[in-house]
């Protein structure tokens, strides 16, 4: 193939904290694409993680890494945006939404200047509401805005339920719906190995809830940050798009008579393929789970409204 005709695939990650580098370094190491590019504030910072991966590049070759500005988002495949203030101890991810989303409205509007046809991935906290600002200030649609959701607090659902069973957390199949946060919901009614039912005592199953929603804080209260196990979880969604798989992902996307919600971004089963969410799956709740999912998206919506004033 000509030099002329080939396109490399390019993602842009926005933000060089412990989250956004750990998950350029992921997809380095997995060699998702043949480009990546990091843009921070504090561009010397970028300077430096770029620096320090291209001089791993003799041990694994095959992509370019460069820190950049908001004019190498032109042609990105995904744009992944970490930056942001941190969640700090003892702290909850809403109580960031003001300082992130005066950030997020400049930041959106600069990658937007330059790229109107990628797919925005947001991971910054609280997850779900920057995502719906995203997709409010871009103008992208839907399908083109997406959150990490809940899709790393699934993935802690399994494993705790794995680590019960003694059953390893793949074949666990369980998923946690609603705000990336406090309100999220564990939906144990859906939770099985193989088709076969759970069978866990409430009290397992209450603990099991209680660690999976408060498992950010137990780390950050431990050394301060999350970074490992989000990078993965946006490499798993970042794997999706880039080899259009139709993979089953608890994303955050906006939702439209979902389960009694509407015109608020919550993370629920989506397919995900090139287009980004191809399909929101409905599920059938217990009327106590629907009821909580219900509960954490008004939350949403009371944040979203305090936040227009």
């Amino acid at each position: 193939m000509s030099s002329a005709t080939f396109k490399p695939s390019r993602i842009v990650i926005v933000g060089t904290g412990a989250v956004g580098t750990t998950t350029a370094y992921t997809l380095l190491l997995r060699k998702r694409v043949s480009e990546i590019v990091l843009i921070d504030v504090n561009h010397d910072k970028a300077v430096g993680e770029a620096l320090d991966m291209n001089h791993g590049l003799p041990f694994i070759g095959g992509v370019k890494v460069w820190a950049g500005d908001y004019s190498d988002c032109t042609g990105a495949d995904i744009i992944i945006v970490t930056a942001g203030a941190s969640q700090k101890p003892g702290e909850t991810r809403i109580d960031l939404l003001k300082k992130n989303a005066a950030i997020f409205n400049d930041i959106v509007q600069n990658i937007t200047k330059y790229n109107k046809e990628g797919i925005l991935l947001i991971a910054t906290n609280p997850v779900d509401i920057l995502a719906y600002i995203t997709q409010k200030v871009s103008g992208f649609p839907v399908n083109r805005v997406i959150g990490s959701g809940t899709l790393l607090d699934s993935a802690r659902f399994r494993y705790l339920i794995g680590k019960n069973k003694n059953i390893d957390p793949r074949s666990i199949h369980a998923n946690v719906i609603g705000e990336h946060g406090d309100s999220e919901v564990p939906v144990w009614s859906l939770a099985h190995v193989a088709g076969v039912d759970l069978e866990m005592s409430e009290e397992d199953k209450k603990e099991i809830s209680s660690n999976t929603i408060n498992a950010a804080y137990e780390i950050i209260n431990a050394k301060g940050a999350t970074f490992y196990a989000i990078a993965l979880a946006l490499d798993r969604i970042v794997t999706a798009i880039m080899q259009n798989e139709g993979a089953v992902l608890t994303v955050s996307t906006l939702l439209q008579d979902y389960c009694g919600v509407s015109d608020v971004y919550l993370g629920v089963p989506c397919v995900v393929d090139r287009t980004g969410v191809r399909q929101v799956l409905d599920i059938e709740l217990t009327q106590t789970e629907t009821q909580m999912f219900q509960e954490s998206a008004e939350k949403m919506k009371v944040e979203i409204a305090n936040l227009r004033g």
